[in-house]
């Protein structure tokens, strides 16, 4: 059967699910290479594992025929390491498979590719040269000294950016340029899902696949592998195939935390609970936060919960300003340690409910996406700024998209909009007219029908009207 997550890695940046935003930006970076090194020599892909960064990387050099050279954390990333490998390829010029030598005048590039780069680390003072060669010590300053002078691309992918950008990495903020990858939507899951399942001629329910994709939080490598393992050695998959799979709930580990703080008054057992949540503290205060006021019905103990909140709020703040992240563990010990022991009685809720803030953000932030992304396609269209654009343009073009049908039909195919997009720009109150915009020749063909059947109808009629007379 083989590994599908490998089976169908995308082969061209064209076959990446969802971050249509972050594709344009990473090819117009490449584009840019066209005419020698430009000002950013290097981009920084930054999101959620499992969002397809790498798999982007990979295809971009398909797409634009170039060798890629990639060290990941099973490599030695040492200083030494980063420069016989990663330095010498960005200096040098490449050669084709065949062997044969390719000026990068002529297009030749390699793309040089640091996987993981966030787990590179500092070189500690006064340490031994001893080191061995998978402790990545110094490789930060050898990726910063090989991005200054480098002839060829290079591409850092990284899980947290600012990981990568503290300390000394800080000067990587000028140098690099940074693309953002979030979450695809369920509906995007759900279509490369169904892609597979045609592919290796399976029959799987469609509510299986809804499952899967919601499950996976966004991370599709971990939704083709829960796919493989359902439909393992059949060609038939129903709901009940389910029951194969561990219910993989990114969530579930936030709630146990949440229990850990508000009953209990242990503070080392919460540290220990909270040392294992793969969770930002600027997110587990928002759960917190949002969590308090039905937890603590005493005013007494909500007064000091949020309390000692304000203060864990403030090592944030710090801890934001200043890139210090050694403040994040004041921070959590006042925030979880302080809220537990701010309560003086013990309460009967044990639900807890998803921020609100974050749910607000997430599909604003999702609207945003798909509102710079139609700005971006219109401003190349009409050869404007974004800018210039948003202010002038794209209110007169939502109002003729939506009150004009064939001009809607006629932008949709010039500047290739998704569905997701022309939903943005109808709105909730022209949504009605999506099929539409989105099939006007099945719309066109039921129209005809439609006209026709009128037309049966009246001959009809006038065929009973004439043999009535007759008859009479």
């Amino acid at each position: 059967m083989g590994d599908w997550t490998e089976k169908y890695r995308p082969k061209s940046l064209d076959d990446i699910v969802g971050n249509e935003r972050a594709i344009i930006e990473l090819r117009r970076w490449a584009n840019s290479w066209r005419s020698g090194p430009p000002k950013k020599r290097a981009v920084i892909l930054s999101g959620k594992p499992g969002t397809g960064k790498t798999s982007c990387a990979h295809a971009l050099a398909n797409d634009f025929n170039w060798t890629a050279i990639e060290l990941n954390t099973s490599d030695a990333r040492n200083a030494a390491k980063i420069k016989s490998v990663a330095t010498f390829g960005a200096i040098n010029e490449t050669f084709t498979d065949s062997g044969a030598y390719m000026s990068h005048k002529d297009g030749g590039r390699k793309l040089i590719i640091l996987d993981e780069a966030d787990n590179l680390y500092e070189r500690i003072k006064g340490s031994s040269s001893g080191l061995t060669d998978l402790s990545d010590r110094g490789g930060k300053k050898a990726i910063i000294d090989t991005i200054r002078f480098t002839n060829q691309p290079i591409i850092l992918i990284v899980n947290d950016y600012y990981g990568l950008i503290k300390g000394s990495g800080d000067v990587l903020r000028e140098m690099c340029q940074l693309i953002r990858f979030y979450d695809p939507y369920p509906s995007m899951v759900i279509a490369l899902l169904k892609k597979i399942c045609l592919k290796e001629g399976i029959n799987v329910d469609l509510k299986v696949l809804q499952t899967i994709a919601n499950r996976c939080k966004g991370d599709i490598r971990s939704a083709v592998v829960d796919l493989q393992t359902v439909c393992l050695d059949r060609k038939q998959v129903d709901s009940k195939s389910l029951n194969v799979l561990g219910y993989r709930d990114r969530e579930k580990d936030i709630f146990s935390a949440l229990r850990e703080v508000f009953k209990t008054r242990n503070v080392k057992s919460i540290r220990d609970s909270l040392s294992h949540l793969d969770a930002d503290p600027k997110q587990v205060i928002l759960w917190i936060n949002e969590n308090l006021p039905k937890e603590y019905i005493d005013f007494n103990d909500l007064a000091n919960g949020y309390d000692a909140l304000s203060k864990s709020d403030i090592f944030l703040g710090r801890t934001g300003r200043t890139q210090n992240y050694s403040l994040w563990s004041y921070a959590c010990d006042i925030m979880n340690g302080g809220v537990a022991l701010a309560k003086t009685h013990t309460y009967p809720n044990d639900k807890y409910n998803f921020p609100n803030w974050l749910r607000e953000k997430k599909q604003m932030r999702g609207n945003l996406e798909v509102r710079e992304l139609i700005l971006y396609k219109l401003s190349s269209f009409t050869h404007i700024s974004n800018k210039k654009c948003n202010y002038t343009v794209f209110n007169h073009f939502v109002n003729m998209f939506r009150n004009n049908t064939d001009f809607a039909v006629t932008m949709k195919q010039r500047l290739d909009l998704s569905e997701t997009e022309i939903g943005y720009i109808l709105g909730k109150s022209h949504k009605h007219k999506l099929n539409e915009i989105l099939n006007p020749k099945e719309v066109i063909t039921q129209e005809i029908e439609v006209e026709e059947k009128k037309e049966e109808i009246v001959e009809e009629k006038k065929e009973n009207l004439q043999q009535s007379l007759f008859d009479f």
